[in-house]
Order: C-alpha cells, then sequence, then structure tokens
C-alpha cells in the first residue's frame, strides 16, 4: 500500500511538468557505508553520516507576500529498503531492568528453587521484551513519511507550519553537534538515559503540531511549537511545547531552546533545556553546546505496564497455577508490583550533557574532531565520555567519503555503544564497559 501511494506521488509529480519545475521539488540522501562496532561484526550500514530519505517539497506563490509550502519526507534504509531501522549492537540493555532480579527473588523466596528459576525466566523475557533481536529502534509503527510531513503558510510577519516536524530543542541541539547529528561521533550518542532508544534524552520530532517560525534580515530568528494529543517523538504525549531563540549571522550560528513534554496522564514527562552552537573564522569552525535533561514520568511507562500486563502476568499465572489461588494471586500481585516501581524508576532521567569541538578545513575535506560528557546526576551515576575523530573529503558538489573514529568510556550502568544518524548503537556488552567504533562511507545528496 505504502509503494504504491509513493509510486502515485511521483507519478503525479512527473504528470504535472510544469507544477514539478515551478514549485515542487524531489530530492534525497544516500548514505551508507560499513561500520565494525566493539565486539559487534563488520557491518553495511545505512545512514551513517546522514539517514537516508526521499523527500518532496514545494511552494505556490499566492500573493501579498504569502507562500504555501508543504514538506514530505521518508526514511529509507539502503541495507534493507525498509523504513525501520535496528540497533546495531545485539547486546541487551540492562538498564530499565536493574533492581528487578533481586524483588522477584525476594517476592518468590517461599517456593525456593522452583521460586529462583521462575524469577530467572522472568526476567529474561522482560529483557528480550524490552530489546527484541531485530525489531525496529526507529519509526515502529513504520510510518512512510515518518521523517516529516507538514504544510504550512509563509505570511509577511512569519511563518505558520503544522504537522510532524523537528522541535525547536532539537534544531539548538543539532546546530552544535559537531559530527551534525551523524556517524559514530555525534553528541546524540551519549544522552538520555543509559535504557538507550528507549529513554530518550532530546525530543527530536513531534507529531501532531502546531509551529511558528520566524527570521529576521539582522540574523535573530524564533520558533514556537504546540503539540496536541497524541505529539512527540513516538506519539505518545498528551501536549507537547518547545521554544527556541537563534541568531545566525557574522560567523554565528547559535541558540537558545526549551522543549517540555507531558507524558497520557498529563503529568510532565521529558524536559529539555539547550544553548550553544558555532562560530565560523577562516578555515576553522568551533562548535559548543551544553543539554539538560529531566524525565520524571516517562511517556513509555503505560506501554511497559501494558507489555507486562498482556505477556509477562499471564505466562506467571500458569506458572504458579498450581498453588492455592490466594498464594498464587499474591505472589502474580507482588511480582507485578515489583516490574511496576522498578521500571518506573529506571526510566526516569536526571542529566546534564556537554560538548565541544571543531571542524578544520584542509584540500577538498574537513577534519571534525570532538569530546562530549554525560553527566549522569541518577542514583547510579551513570557517566559517559565520547570521543570522535573523523574525515569528510568531498568528491564533488554532492558526493563525499568520510571516515569517523569513536570511544564512549561507560561508567557504572552505562552501556553506551557508538551508533549512526540512521540508527541508534545499541549497548555495550556489559554496563561499564568502554566501546568503540570505526567508520567508512559515501553520502550522495539529490
Amino acid at each position: 500500500m505504502k509503494t504504491k501511494f509513493l509510486a502515485a506521488v511521483i507519478a503525479t509529480c512527473f504528470a504535472a511538468p510544469v507544477m514539478a519545475q515551478s514549485s515542487v521539488t524531489i530530492y534525497g540522501i544516500a548514505d551508507a557505508g560499513l561500520m565494525k562496532q566493539s565486539g559487534q561484526t563488520l557491518r553495511v550500514v545505512s545512514g551513517i553520516a546522514d539517514g537516508s530519505r526521499l523527500g518532496f517539497k514545494g511552494s505556490e506563490d499566492i500573493g501579498g507576500g504569502f507562500k504555501a509550502i508543504f514538506n514530505l519526507e521518508a526514511r529509507v534504509e539502503l541495507d534493507t529498503g525498509s523504513q525501520k531501522p535496528t540497533l546495531l549492537s545485539d547486546e541487551q540493555g540492562l538498564y530499565l531492568t536493574r533492581g528487578m532480579g533481586a524483588g522477584f527473588n525476594s517476592v518468590l523466596a517461599p517456593l525456593g528453587a522452583s521460586g529462583a528459576a521462575l524469577s530467572a525466566g522472568v526476567l529474561q523475557n522482560i529483557r528480550s521484551g524490552f530489546q527484541v533481536k531485530g525489531s525496529a529502534a526507529v519509526n515502529p509503527e513504520g510510518a512512510l513519511f515518518d521523517r516529516t510531513s507538514m504544510v504550512g503558510l509563509i505570511t509577511p510577519v512569519g511563518a505558520i507550519l503544522i504537522g510532524r516536524m523537528y522541535t525547536p530543542g532539537y534544531e539548538v541541539f543539532a546546530a552544535a553537534d559537531v559530527f551534525e547529528s551523524g556517524t559514530a561521533g555525534t553528541w546524540g550518542g551519549i544522552i538520555g538515559g543509559t535504557a538507550g532508544f528507549t529513554n530518550l534524552g532530546a525530543e527530536i520530532r513531534s507529531s501532531k503540531s502546531i509551529q511558528y517560525r520566524i527570521a529576521t534580515p539582522a540574523g535573530f530568528g524564533g520558533s514556537l511549537m504546540y503539540g496536541a494529543k497524541g505529539s512527540g517523538y513516538l506519539n505518545r504525549y498528551n501536549k507537547f511545547y518547545g521554544a527556541a531563540v537563534t541568531y545566525k549571522a557574522n560567523g554565528f550560528d547559535v541558540g537558545v531552546a526549551h522543549n517540555r513534554g507531558y507524558q497520557q496522564s498529563d503529568l510532565t514527562s521529558l524536559v529539555t533545556s539547550t544553548i550553544g552552537g558555532s562560530y565560523t573564522t577562516g578555515d576553522f569552525k568551533f562548535l559548543a553546546g551544553y543539554h539538560d535533561q529531566r524525565n520524571r514520568h516517562s511517556a513509555l511507562l503505560l506501554d511497559y505496564t501494558n507489555g507486562y500486563n498482556a505477556a509477562i502476568a499471564p505466562a506467571i499465572a500458569t506458572q504458579l497455577a498450581s498453588l492455592p489461588s490466594a498464594t498464587a494471586a499474591a505472589l502474580g500481585n507482588g511480582m507485578r508490583n515489583v516490574f511496576l516501581a522498578n521500571v518506573d524508576a529506571n526510566s526516569q532521567l536526571d542529566a546534564a550533557s556537554y560538548q565541544l569541538g571543531l571542524h578544520y578545513r584542509v584540500g577538498g575535506g574537513r577534519v571534525m574532531a570532538s569530546v562530549a560528557h554525560q553527566n549522569d546526576r541518577g542514583a547510579s551515576n551513570s557517566d559517559a565520555n565520547l570521543f570522535a575523530l573523523g574525515y569528510d573529503y568531498n568528491l564533488s558538489k554532492r558526493t563525499d567519503i568520510y571516515t569517523v573514529v569513536a570511544q564512549i568510556n561507560n561508567k557504572n550502568e552505562s552501556q553506551y555503544i557508538p551508533g549512526a544518524a540512521g540508527s541508534p548503537g545499541g549497548f555495550a556488552k556489559v554496563p561499564g564497559d568502554h566501546s568503540r567504533a570505526v567508520q567508512v562511507g559515501v553520502r550522495h545528496r539529490f
């Protein structure tokens, strides 16, 4: 169905030559390469420096300083042809299940050895449920235009946009990222909780949103975003707010932004504050950023609870069926309470992140280098440091080749591992292990 619809869109563009040439542009990025992570086999990866994509954008001048615009952008995974990238590491993330094993053992202690076996089995099933090998890490719904789907109106006093778009906070964050939100060196590789992509440290896009944007000739700009019910990156929010102020002139591209989401019960969920950007002078571009992340009420808790009720609780009930009904019910409720208490605590986020780096143009390419630190303010103090070095060489105006080397030093429960623009890295094999990655790729813009 999606393929037929996409073909119809392309056919429509070519069936109306005047429109296609005057106001509609078909564009995209094809990016892929090889990646070797710590403990993983050499892989072919799509979207290393930039997420591969196919997009349509257009505008129509309707007079009086007004323009109608639209943008549709689809995710494309060159390695598989799908729209659902997976984690690049096969290892399990253990952070969301921290503390559950001891809790389950305590509840089932009266059953002796059989209770210990049941506890271990339940814990493994929960971990597998949180990260099934090969399951989608991004765009689990398989949305056709997951990257952007927006229509808007440009007026003499600013633009009004409606749909799924980048959030104000993420735009400022990305402008400060030395590796431009891509490769193993991206600053985003260590933000968020060590639960990995299930505990985002930045709201990248928001569905069901309306945004106001303005840019002045002097270089000052700003944006305001409101998301209705079903907004946020994973469409789980009851509502969402975002705002940014930027300055882009005289070599500067800097900004300050704030995002705030509210989960299904209207409790405050992920809140981020970001400041940073770049300054370009001669062959140098210096970049720096600060990103604060707090999440006391994860919007994914309802998903975790429903998953437990649907898959884990019935299996436990079957295992306890031979016991008296009252005993079985008490043990089952005890197990559920342990799960809910621990997944609630482990899905919370309280951290601050810092990044410094530079670009240096040499010949037909540029050298990129950065250092970043994630300061986890939670009880486990699971910090991480990221070091990255890369080189990007332009073969032409549209095609470049690149190579990046990155290392993440994990602490305590931290399991970060370098990833790519289109796919999260996944998890280190053991909490606290250091992780490394080497990437070589080619990117073509059309």
